[in-house]
C-alpha cells in the first residue's frame, strides 16, 4: 500500500487508538469495545481497513480472533502521534484493566460458583450469615456509609464499627434510619443530612468509606469520590459497590438513577484523579434475568501524608 494511504489511515483517531493499542497488546474484538467504549461495528469497519491495507492482522484462538500490529515500519509514527490523541492515556490504563482481567482465571471460576449459590436449599446457609461472619473479623472502625437511604447496611455495620456515619440527602430516610437505630440501641450509629458531593463529614475522620449503590445518584460522581478522598484518615480506605454501565434506561424512572451504572475504567479513573493508591476493581455479580444488571467493586486508600 502506497505511504499516502497508510498515512491517510493512521490520521483518523479512532483508528490511531486501535493501532497504539495492538502495538502493545494482541487484542480481540471485544476487548478493544470494553477499552474504546465503541460499537462492535464500528471496531469491526476500523480493523477490517487496517488489515486490508496491511497494517493489522489476526489469528484464531478458540472461539475468537485477535488482532496484532503486523506492519511494525509505523510504530514509531504512531508513538508519535499518540501525544496528538487526548483518550491514549485513558486507553492504556483500560488495557491494562483487560490484561488484567486476563490473565485472572480464578474470577471467572468463582462467578460461575457464585451464580450456584442460594439455588438450592442448604440447612444453615444464607448471605446474612456469611456477612455476619464477615463483620465479625472487621475491625473496630470509623466508618462512613455514604448515601444510606434507610440504613439497613450501616445497622449491619454498627453490630462491629467503632462508629458509624450514616450520610443521605432525604430527610423521611435519615428520620426513619434514626428511629431504626434508636429501637436497636445502635448508639454508635449517628444518620446526617447531607449530599454525597460535601458530606458533613470532618476532613481526615474516618477510617472506611462506602459507597454502596449510591454512586450512580450523584450529580458529580468524581467530586463525591473526591469529598470521601477528604474525610479519610491517611492509609483509610474506599469502597464503592456499584452497577456496572448498562443501557437499561427506564432505570432513571424507576430508580431515580442519575448515571447508568459505570465501567469499571471510569470507577478507576474517579479513585485515580482523587489521589487514591492501590486501586482494585472487579466484576462481583452478574444477573441472569432481564435487564441483566452487572455489578462492580472498587477499592482504594489513601496514601500516608
Amino acid at each position: 500500500m502506497s505511504i499516502l494511504k497508510t498515512l491517510k489511515l493512521i490520521a483518523d483517531p479512532a483508528r490511531l487508538r486501535v493501532l497504539l493499542l495492538l502495538e502493545r497488546e494482541e487484542l480481540s474484538v471485544a476487548e478493544l469495545q470494553e477499552i474504546l467504549a465503541m460499537g462492535q461495528s464500528r471496531i469491526s469497519t476500523q480493523l477490517a481497513q487496517l488489515k486490508q491495507a496491511g497494517l493489522v492482522e489476526d489469528r484464531r484462538q478458540g472461539k475468537n480472533s485477535l488482532y496484532r500490529l503486523k506492519d511494525g515500519r509505523v510504530v514509531e509514527l504512531i508513538r508519535e502521534a499518540a501525544a496528538e490523541v487526548p483518550e491514549a492515556a485513558d486507553d492504556a490504563r483500560a488495557l491494562s484493566l483487560v490484561l488484567e482481567k486476563r490473565r485472572d482465571k480464578i474470577r471467572g471460576y468463582f462467578d460461575q460458583l457464585a451464580g450456584k449459590f442460594g439455588r438450592q436449599y442448604v440447612p444453615g446457609r444464607s448471605w446474612k450469615g456469611l456477612a455476619e461472619m464477615l463483620l465479625q473479623l472487621m475491625q473496630p472502625l470509623v466508618v462512613a456509609d455514604l448515601g444510606a437511604g434507610e440504613g439497613t447496611f450501616s445497622q449491619l455495620l454498627a453490630q462491629r464499627a467503632e462508629k458509624v456515619i450514616a450520610v443521605d440527602s432525604c430527610p423521611n430516610m435519615v428520620e426513619f434510619g434514626a428511629r431504626m437505630a434508636a429501637e436497636n440501641g445502635l448508639t454508635n450509629l449517628e444518620y446526617r443530612l447531607g449530599d454525597l458531593e460535601s458530606p458533613p463529614v470532618e476532613d481526615a475522620s474516618i477510617d472506611l468509606a462506602f459507597f454502596s449503590q449510591s454512586l450512580h445518584h450523584a450529580l458529580h460522581p468524581q467530586t463525591a469520590v473526591a469529598a470521601a478522598h477528604r474525610m479519610l484518615k491517611p492509609g483509610g480506605r474506599i469502597v464503592i459497590l456499584d452497577l456496572k454501565k448498562h443501557s437499561f434506561e427506564q432505570a432513571r424512572e424507576m430508580y431515580a438513577d442519575t448515571w447508568l451504572g459505570f465501567s469499571e475504567v471510569e470507577v478507576r479513573s474517579f479513585l485515580t484523579n482523587a489521589g487514591f493508591a492501590g486501586v482494585q476493581s472487579w466484576t462481583v455479580d452478574r444477573e441472569t434475568q432481564s435487564p441483566g444488571f452487572e455489578t462492580l467493586l472498587a477499592l482504594g486508600t489513601r496514601a500516608n501524608d
